[in-house]
């Protein structure tokens, strides 16, 4: 059976009050920009018949290495040049809303 969740979600970044309690509920993760604090409205149910199976295989250790590699003051400077303006071309502020 497969499930679809349906509700609301906002990203906290390292600036937001909430950070502190939210962060603190996963392992730390070099480069972590923001979490996405989600209320589920709904949750729907569907057969599921054509869905494939998905297993997780473990955490990818790529941005972890990178991070590492560029170090704190590089991945800001990562976000002010790369992360400035999403793909549809809305600023983000995202070097302004983490901390440095």
């Amino acid at each position: 059976m497969s499930r679809s969740l349906y509700g609301t979600a906002r990203a906290v970044h390292q600036a937001d009050p909430a950070w502190p309690v939210l962060a603190a509920l996963f392992p730390p993760l070099p480069g972590a920009r923001q979490i996405f604090d989600v209320a589920i409205d709904l949750v729907q149910t569907s057969c599921g018949f054509g869905v494939p199976y998905f297993d997780f295989a473990g955490d990818r250790p790529d941005l972890r290495i990178w991070t590492e590699k560029k170090g704190e003051e590089g991945v800001r400077r990562y976000w002010r040049e790369r992360n400035a303006v999403s793909i549809d071309g809305i600023e983000t502020g995202i070097a302004d809303k983490n901390r440095s």
